[in-house]
């Protein structure tokens, strides 16, 4: 529930704290947000293209089918405490990893809808991951970073020093054969590299856990995996005529903040 995160939460514009009161947010400066009815906060300050009705449909049509359940639970098995999801599209990830409370983060409102109702511990909120994130300074135990953007010193700074950074990327065999079959967007064998780069000055690497196996998926369901993801953007998923084994191969990594 919002009410249950709000003293996580800072103003994005003066970062002044927020306060909850009568369905409405606002902060001591006079600063004021909408709570949608759908029980979402806009912390947005300009709008941003986010997941649309359809992708959050396909994504919830297979992500409840439990094809990923294997990754659901690698990670809610290394969460502890008040956990962010940044990038937490419908909230699934964070639903079934969050002990205390939960705060959802996407830019998405049709995917914060689902994520508003998937849990209530959950909060969610319209922010954008790219740019400073709405929340107070060493604020959360654990933040989740689930196939989405990352953003290493705002990752650093909500976190506490104790806490640990949960991200999980796809190997270069995720997908296969689908992604060749249907020209999906692929992973280069220096992705693992890249990702210790980028969160190099702020985390060290402490635990990675491999996640893989076989899913045998119908024609309606290759279709849901790819009009879920960025994939949508890029291929059509009305071109899928039958169902296929397809592998699931990503690393799930723990990383701790540097001091």
């Amino acid at each position: 529930m919002l009410g249950d995160v709000i003293d996580l939460l800072v103003c994005p514009v003066c970062r002044d704290d927020l306060i909850l009161s009568d369905g409405s947010v606002r902060c001591p400066r006079g600063h004021s947000f909408d709570v949608a009815r759908q029980g979402y906060l806009n912390l947005l300050n300009t709008p941003v293209r986010g997941d649309t009705p359809e992708m959050v449909a396909a994504r919830t049509a297979f992500l409840e089918r439990g094809h990923y359940a294997p990754i659901a639970e690698t990670v809610a098995a290394l969460s502890a405490g008040d956990v962010l999801d940044a990038g937490a599209g419908t909230g699934h990830y964070l639903a079934r990893a969050v002990r205390d409370r939960g705060l959802a983060l996407d830019v998405s409102k049709h995917a914060l809808k689902k994520a508003a109702k998937a849990h209530p511990k959950i909060g969610a909120v319209a922010a954008d991951v790219w740019k400073p994130l709405p929340v107070r300074d060493a604020a959360f135990d654990t933040v989740l970073n689930v196939f989405a953007p990352r953003n290493a010193s705002e990752f650093h700074r909500v976190l506490k020093p104790t806490g640990r950074l949960i991200t999980v990327t796809p190997n270069p065999d995720h997908l296969e054969p689908v992604v060749e079959r249907f020209g999906l967007l692929t992973v280069d064998d220096e992705k693992d590299r890249r990702l210790s780069d980028t969160l190099g000055d702020h985390f060290a690497r402490d635990v990675t856990e491999p996640v893989a196996g076989w899913l045998d998926l119908t024609a309606a369901e290759v279709m849901s995996v790819i009009a879920m993801g960025p994939n949508a953007w890029h291929a059509r998923a009305g071109d899928v005529r039958e169902g296929a084994r397809v592998r699931m191969s990503v690393q799930v990594t723990v990383w701790r903040p540097k001091s």
